[in-house]
């Protein structure tokens, strides 16, 4: 690491920290050429490879935005959204990977989507998968319709959201 005030090649390393819960070091620098003190800033770097081949860092904002865009008219608050943003980089994280193709980050964020919001869920899904024609959307939603029935007849407390109560009389 260079001295950022004498720009000499090497430094001392005289404390590190962690910060951000692991996901920073800190480190403490002294340069022995000049003696000034400095700090440096390390960060795990995770890129993702897009479909034509391009590489980017990992962007927790660009998740937010396509979750934001499916949610939009949705009763979700962006808390909800930081929240699942948050979910998906743990999880594409814990891949251990330098490197990880945008479809793996598609796949994250597809879970975590559709226990938040059906309707979102659909939304992205039919962007991210390409849907083409109605039958894509219809075999989408029988696979929606069988998990809640599965839901409902495990007893787990969820019920088809939205379904018409019976009147009372």
């Amino acid at each position: 690491m260079r001295c950022p005030y004498c720009r000499h090649a090497d430094s001392r390393v005289v404390d590190s920290r962690e910060a951000d819960d692991g996901q920073l070091i800190r480190r403490r620098r002294s340069c022995p050429e000049c003696g000034k003190r400095f700090t440096t800033v390390e960060e795990a770097v995770l890129a993702v490879v897009k479909r034509s081949g391009v590489t980017e860092p990992f962007s927790r904002t660009k998740i937010i935005g396509g979750v934001r865009k499916a949610c939009q008219g949705r009763p979700v608050d962006d808390d909800a959204i930081a929240l699942l943003a948050q979910r998906v980089e743990e999880t594409v994280r814990a891949k251990g990977a330098a490197e990880l193709p945008s479809h793996d980050v598609g796949l994250a964020i597809l879970g975590p989507l559709r226990e938040l919001d059906e309707v979102a869920y659909l939304r992205f899904a039919s962007v991210y998968r390409s849907f083409e024609s109605l039958d894509d959307f219809e075999r989408e939603i029988e696979t929606l319709r069988a998990a809640a029935m599965a839901r409902s007849q495990s007893g787990d407390g969820i019920g088809v959201v939205g379904a018409p109560s019976a009147p009372t009389g």
